[in-house]
């Protein structure tokens, strides 16, 4: 799917405002103790999943933390099998394990009255599914990736999606529509009967950050030390997006209630097609420990933040998956995604998960390392053809290692026998980092009281961090360890 939409508003949002705290200029939310957390799911992925995939995949996902998948459907055929075999599973489960449509319209056809038909044909086949989320008895939530140059043949998108979709009659007053539409949120206005609330897709990353926006801040952009003190560390996390649009949708509040607000956490972001496949060839930047700033960022203002929506499950071709590599990779993907996983964030996920829920502070219930880095040098030279990704300027080379703390302690992080650095660290989670140069490996060592508490010995994974590659890839491989019981 295509992340990077034009949002042309955001591009202009000043480094004030990313600092500022979410204002609470809109009424109390109707349920502001109810918080959901989910993961989008790219059903397009799955075309070989049996229904066991599925029950592993919701299996996993509540186990860390998460509350449902938004299912990321297109047109193929093969999508509503899939989509079949999604809700069996999760009522198999018995459990609160939620699913809902995040209409993909960047692929769906949204042209004609007869489309909008099929649109609404395809929601109310599931809604009445005990698997289907509800927020509100009687509203099946729906959203989308995108949607705002769809007409379904009327004047106008607004009233295209108005008489076409939400106020048709066998959908009217049956769902909360909290699509993600690629607009200025100043037009937010103008979806009056159409939008309950927005999804803000791009707010996991700080998209505004590109080679020449960073340039204008810095001259010396990989020469400043990787642990968050160079002139981007602003952006990473912050919460200008989410301020802009909350303030925006207060325009379609009813009764004095705010609309739903849907924020997006996300890992990280690469993406290397050629112009002969998908043509998309760029970087977001996440260093500095994107991921876990974000998701701090989103429980200090979770009362603004009706739900998180974590970008993504398994979306292989951007390099933002947290969950198992499985499926079928869309093709040329598997380049940068095999060998590269990223399961080791649903621990992180889980505690973040339950603190943004709860409103409690995160607990940590065992210690555990999490580090992950890129295979290679941000300015390596190799003979790929694709040549290299937009905006790879902006990333650093670094190791970025997270500390979950039961108590108090040391931990040394290291690439080489002879680059060592120890860190105090605090119960809780802690965010450390250390330069990486060619043939540096990834190691780590948490120790308390004279004694070692876990160790993360480049285990298992091989990872070289490559000066020579014959192909870019600036995918992380994340690894962890956990103390023994």
């Amino acid at each position: 799917m295509l992340s990077f939409f034009t949002v042309v508003s955001l591009l202009a949002l000043s480094s004030k405002a990313a600092a500022l705290p979410l204002r609470r200029s809109l009424n109390e939310r109707q349920d502001a103790s109810t918080k959901f957390v989910v993961a989008h799911h790219i059903v397009g992925n799955t075309f070989p999943y049996t229904l066991q995939d599925w029950t592993n995949d919701m299996n996993l996902a509540s186990a860390s933390g998460l509350d449902g998948f938004a299912l990321n459907v297109g047109p193929d055929d093969f999508q509503t099998t899939q989509t079949v075999n999604a809700f069996q599973a999760a009522e198999a489960l018995g459990s609160n394990f939620k699913l809902f449509f995040s209409l993909d319209m960047s692929v769906l056809p949204c042209a004609t009255p007869d489309d909008a038909a099929a649109l609404r044909a395809r929601v109310l086949n599931f809604t009445s599914s005990p698997a289907y989320l509800q927020r509100t008895p009687g509203k099946a939530f729906v959203s989308t990736f995108a949607g705002e140059s769809c007409t379904f043949g009327q004047t106008d998108v607004p009233t295209g999606w108005r008489t076409q979709f939400t106020q048709s009659p066998d959908l009217q007053g049956k769902i909360e529509f909290v699509p993600s539409f690629f607009i200025d949120p100043a037009t937010f206005s103008t979806f009056t009967e159409v939008m309950d609330g927005s999804f803000n897709f791009n707010s996991g990353w700080p998209i505004q950050v590109t080679t020449d926006f960073a340039n204008g801040i810095s001259t010396d952009l990989t020469g400043s030390p990787p642990d968050g003190a160079n002139a981007l560390n602003q952006f990473i996390g912050a919460n200008a997006t989410d301020i802009q649009q909350i303030q925006d949708l207060a325009a379609l509040s009813v009764n004095g209630v705010a609309p739903t607000y849907m924020a997006a956490v996300a890992p990280w972001f690469f993406t290397h097609f050629s112009p002969q496949s998908f043509n998309k060839n760029f970087i977001f930047l996440a260093d500095q420990h994107l991921y876990a700033r974000r998701w701090e960022t989103l429980i200090a203002e979770r009362d603004q933040v009706d739900l998180v929506e974590v970008v993504t499950w398994n979306d292989y071709g951007e390099s933002h998956y947290i969950g198992p590599i499985e499926g079928a990779l869309p093709a040329g993907s598997e380049a940068w995604v095999d060998g590269f996983p990223h399961q080791a964030f649903l621990d992180l996920t889980k505690v973040y998960a339950e603190s943004f829920k709860s409103g409690n502070a995160p607990v940590i219930a065992q210690d555990e390392l999490i580090v992950y880095s890129r295979p290679h040098p941000a300015n390596v030279q190799t003979s790929d053809p694709v040549g290299p990704p937009t905006n790879f300027q902006v990333t650093q080379d670094a190791i970025w290692a997270i500390v979950m703390a039961t108590a108090p302690g040391s931990v040394t992080l290291s690439t080489t026998s002879s680059d060592a650095q120890t860190f105090d660290v605090q119960a809780g989670i802690t965010k450390l980092s250390i330069p990486i140069a060619p043939g540096g490996t990834l190691n780590a060592e948490l120790t308390r009281n004279g004694a070692s508490v876990v160790t993360l010995a480049n285990p298992g994974s091989n990872f070289t961090f490559n000066g020579a590659p014959e192909l870019f890839n600036y995918n992380i491989l994340v690894t962890s360890a956990i103390a023994s019981s």
